[in-house]
Order: C-alpha cells, then sequence, then structure tokens
C-alpha cells in the first residue's frame, strides 16, 4: 500500500546538504517526489511510496545530515497520487 507526504522541516537545514541527504536516502528506499529549499529557510518535500519507507524517511528527515540540527518536522499524510517517477531536488 502506498502513502504520500507532505513535510516542512525547520532549524538549521540549508547550507548543510538536507536536499542531498533527503535524495539519497529517498533513492535507497526507492520513495519518489521532490524536495526543496524555502525562503523562510525551511525545507520542503513530497515523499512518496510503501508506507514502510515512507515512514523510514519522515524519520531520517528528523535526523538529517550531520551538519544539520532539526528543530521540527510538520507531517500531513495524503494519498498516494503515483504523479512521479523519481525523487528530485528543486532549485
Amino acid at each position: 500500500m502506498k502513502l504520500r507526504v507532505h513535510a516542512l522541516v525547520s532549524g538549521c537545514v540549508q547550507g548543510v546538504c538536507y536536499r542531498v541527504f533527503t535524495r539519497e536516502k529517498a533513492i535507497d528506499l526507492r520513495v519518489t517526489g521532490w524536495v526543496r529549499n524555502l525562503s523562510d529557510g525551511c525545507v520542503e518535500a513530497v515523499l512518496e511510496g510503501e508506507i514502510e519507507a515512507v515512514n523510514q524517511l519522515v524519520e531520517e528527515l528528523k535526523i538529517g545530515p550531520v551538519h544539520a540540527r532539526v528543530s521540527g518536522v510538520e507531517v500531513q499524510f495524503q494519498d498516494a497520487q503515483n504523479q512521479y517517477t523519481d525523487f528530485t531536488v528543486k532549485a
């Protein structure tokens, strides 16, 4: 069964390779979607895939790469839309 998650990550999450980290974890877990920086300093992501894989990626987002300091992850669960074929980093 598939799941879609919209996530907003706050903290020190820009300039620390957070988007690359997210993409690498997503590829490893076979999760599709995208990740991007927001002008307010947060990172936004849409994740879609098998429930266990998406949930595992959400847990990884709470940790982030070594230089990140994640202070919060807001998650909205949604029905999967099968909209993506890969995982991309948006500018």
